[in-house]
């Protein structure tokens, strides 16, 4: 049993630095989790200006991730909904409704120029072996833009996690230039589904906010929701408020949704009301 200590205590420290590093917090450096590196690597290596198959980025994608190609395929979906550094062409879903993507074979995608211009630099990349020294990955990207405050991040390691709000890219951007010019400025996040924001608790990073759905008064019988609150779909936004219908909170004679590029939803009152 003497010997079973040390045992777990090194396989467990390596565990946990493995889960820290390479899965699931992202680089202070670059902002990206690997599977997301390794992925615009690929693309940068497969880039002639061209769209990709996301099937056959994924592909190559695996000779560096040693993941499967689930995680890698459903990582590219969600950068390329982004919109920054992905183009996309095809169905990837829609982030409104919560519809998934199409298959991998049906999809496609390639670099945007910001992702050429702000990510890559081989003159200042570092390189190690992949999993398998068969391939070279960079260890991260030299990039020009702070990724993680754009995209936002969200992981769970081991002893640790992190959770950071996406921001509005000229916001970055304009905030970026204040800290070099060392004046100061004051950034708060932003989310592509819009919404009301309270960011009274919030600082600096830390704290929490408050985001509501976006409603107007179409009419004295109708509401409008025209945009909703971060990581909310029209989906589950609809059985909130059925679910409400249901226990009496308040009465609707009917709820339809018309979302298809911008958020619609028209929750009309009964008769009388």
């Amino acid at each position: 049993m003497r010997y079973l200590k040390p045992l777990m205590d090194q396989n467990f420290l390596e565990y946990a630095s493995y889960v820290i590093k390479d899965r699931a917090i992202p680089d202070i450096v670059d902002g990206l989790k690997p599977v997301q590196r390794r992925i615009m690597h690929t693309m940068k290596e497969m880039d002639d200006g061209k769209f990709c198959k996301v099937a056959n980025i994924v592909g190559d994608t695996m000779k560096l991730h040693p993941h499967g190609d689930a995680s890698i395929g459903s990582a590219l979906v969600v950068m390329a909904n982004k919109e920054y550094f992905i183009e996309k062409q095809g169905n990837f879903g829609n982030l409104l409704t919560g519809d998934p993507a199409s298959a991998p074979r049906y999809i496609e995608a390639r670099l945007t120029p910001l992702a050429k211009e702000a990510l890559f630099n081989s003159e200042l990349t570092e390189y190690i072996d992949s999993y398998d020294a068969r391939n070279k990955e960079p260890v991260v990207l030299p990039s020009k833009l702070p990724v993680s405050i754009l995209f936002g991040a969200e992981g769970i390691a081991v002893g640790m996690s992190t959770r950071i709000l996406p921001h509005n890219f000229n916001e970055v951007i304009k905030a970026q230039i204040a800290f070099l010019k060392n004046r100061p400025f004051k950034l708060l996040p932003d989310f592509f589904n819009g919404g009301l924001l309270d960011a009274g608790q919030y600082e600096d990073g830390n704290g929490k906010v408050r985001v509501r759905a976006r409603i107007e008064i179409t009419d004295e019988k109708i509401l409008t929701v025209r945009e909703l609150p971060f990581g909310v779909t029209t989906e589950s936004l609809i059985q909130s408020v059925q679910d409400a219908v249901n226990k009496g909170k308040f009465k609707l004679s009917s709820i339809n949704d018309f979302t298809a590029e911008k958020v619609e939803i028209e929750l009309k009152a009964t008769r009388g009301m």
